[in-house]
């Protein structure tokens, strides 16, 4: 007897794959949904997650490594060696291996949200030969602004957390734009110093490890620098904006903005 081929859509918590969630559902397909926990995502994530689910009535099933561990676990076995866009081990120990572990030897087809106007960038594809991977938004021509219709006209609308961040992932994800850090500062100070005490500053730059390079969460922080910060996105938004149409809406700019230097993050926590 032939095995049955699984359909599987990984959740971020983000805009993108849920709206995917959302367009995929009237597609006829017995889609599994899955949300790769690393214990360290904001609450409005975890809390879009479970209206997500209650929307899509079926169950999202939430996947961690072996033996349930989360980042700080993994972190002890990595004798405390944080990871970096160089050394990106919580993708891959967090995301990447529990995503495929639920996936087994079965034939799968993976769904990945990337769009249509986005085409250029990458997201999950895996080298096991049993797993396909597909992008519905491209091949339907679903562009970013077909992503917002979806998620209003389903009443979910975007996660929360996009009024001063513009990605979903780890609450100290070292792709974070610097004025996102300072969001999470002003929404959630009690994360911010969970942020701040991975950090190490030793007598050199060796000994030390933060977040942005050569600069501390506590230095990000300072008065001045939070206005520095400001003002230097306030003149990179306004040179920028010149660049779009006039129909763009100003969130749209955002995004581009935010995502200058950063096509190199782990999309599949981003989308």
């Amino acid at each position: 007897m032939e095995k049955k081929v699984r359909h599987i859509l990984a959740l971020s918590g983000g805009k993108d794959s849920s709206a995917l969630a959302i367009y995929m559902r009237s597609k006829g397909i017995d889609m599994e949904y899955v949300f790769c926990d690393t214990e360290k995502e904001l609450d409005e994530t975890y809390e879009y997650i479970n209206k997500l689910e209650a929307y899509l009535r079926k169950k999202i099933n939430y996947l961690k490594y072996v033996n349930g561990y989360g980042f700080d676990d993994i972190l002890d076995i990595k004798n405390g060696f944080l990871p970096s866009p160089v050394s990106r081990w919580c993708t891959d120990y967090l995301k990447l291996k529990p995503y495929e572990s639920f996936i087994g030897n079965d034939e799968v087809i993976s769904y990945v949200g990337i769009r249509a106007d986005e085409a250029q960038r990458k997201g999950y594809i895996s080298t096991k030969p049993n797993i396909k991977t597909v992008f519905p938004f491209v091949e339907d021509n679903i562009v970013k602004e077909d992503v917002y219709r979806i998620l209003n006209e389903s009443g979910l609308g975007v996660p929360s957390y996009y009024k001063w961040r513009s990605r979903s992932g780890c609450y100290f994800c070292f792709f974070q734009q610097k004025r996102e850090w300072i969001g999470l500062y002003e929404n959630h100070p009690d994360l911010f110093e969970k942020a701040a005490a991975y950090e190490k500053i030793g007598s050199s730059s060796r000994d030390s490890y933060t977040w942005n390079q050569g600069e501390s969460l506590y230095d990000l922080i300072k008065p001045e620098r939070i206005a520095q910060i400001r003002a230097d996105y306030a003149k990179r938004l306004e040179r920028d904006k010149n660049r779009f149409s006039a129909k763009q809406k100003l969130m749209d700019v955002f995004e581009e903005c935010e995502v200058e230097g950063q096509n190199k993050a782990c999309l599949i926590c981003h989308l």
